[in-house]
């Protein structure tokens, strides 16, 4: 088990750890109902925090944030010497989660996506995982939240039981999410980026040899080419110069911890 604490990747901190390490923080706050924001960053992820102060803010008061992406482990490794020999990966720590759930009957709650792909994916999760308590699901509604509907969405995962909560909308908007959220909610709130989509089976991932070799964005870009190409062919050299700079000692990363948002986002 690897948990060495957290190192700064160009101004966000990010916690060395591996699946063992995750999965074992994440199942004592959640059976122990203690509140917690988890999310699992790839490049693109690093770099809003790099971007935008607010995020960085944020970002750097999660209480776990894993290395997604194989370029975010190989900083930590290149400037930090962490030695960690695998990353973090949303879907597949979504996965070690839930069979954890079952071996310690603990329950969980979806929110995000749509509520058809909710559907599958509990489906596709209790033949996987037979005895998967899933305590709840709500989709996103895909806009801004009043503060009645925020109070709302909270009343209503804690009242369901769950002992964690996956939330599958998207970055930036999970992380903010799981921010503004965390001390309303008392259970982890895990932000898993698009394992829904995933283990819903309506989006394919990419071969595990891309994914071993940090070539997953390539294939995303392939498959999302309108949506995504500005998100990787700019963020990706800019992230590697940043890196080559903090390397060089030219870039120190941020050390103020960013700009305290002035007012909540209330996405849901």
């Amino acid at each position: 088990m690897i948990d060495s604490g957290k190192y700064s990747v160009i101004g966000v901190n990010v916690d060395a750890v591996d699946y063992e390490a995750a999965v074992a923080k994440i199942m004592h706050a959640a059976i122990g109902r203690q509140s917690m924001s988890v999310t699992a960053l790839a490049v693109h992820g690093v770099m809003t925090g790099y971007l935008d102060r607010e995020q960085n803010y944020r970002l750097n008061r999660f209480d776990l944030v894993c290395p997604d992406g194989q370029p975010v482990r190989w900083a930590l490794n290149l400037l930090h010497g962490c030695g960690l020999s695998d990353r973090v990966y949303g879907p597949e720590l979504t996965l070690r989660l839930c069979q954890a759930c079952v071996e310690q009957q603990q329950s969980i709650f979806l929110f995000g996506g749509t509520d058809e792909m909710n559907a599958v994916l509990i489906d596709k999760l209790a033949e996987k995982f037979p005895g998967l308590k899933v305590a709840g699901a709500r989709a996103s509604r895909f806009r801004t939240l009043s503060p009645e509907e925020c109070t709302e969405l909270a009343d209503e995962i804690n009242a369901s039981g769950a002992s964690l909560c996956f939330v599958g909308i998207g970055c930036p908007r999970q992380e903010t999410f799981a921010f503004e959220m965390r001390d309303r909610i008392s259970m982890p709130l895990i932000a898993v980026g698009a394992a829904f989509a995933f283990h819903a089976n309506l989006l394919p991932q990419a071969p595990s040899w891309m994914q071993r070799a940090g070539l997953e964005w390539l294939f995303r870009l392939v498959k999302e080419p309108t949506r995504l190409w500005r998100r990787y062919l700019y963020l990706n050299p800019l992230y590697l110069s940043l890196l080559a700079l903090q390397r060089l000692g030219i870039f120190k990363g941020r050390t103020d911890d960013g700009t305290p948002p002035q007012q909540d986002v209330l996405f849901g």
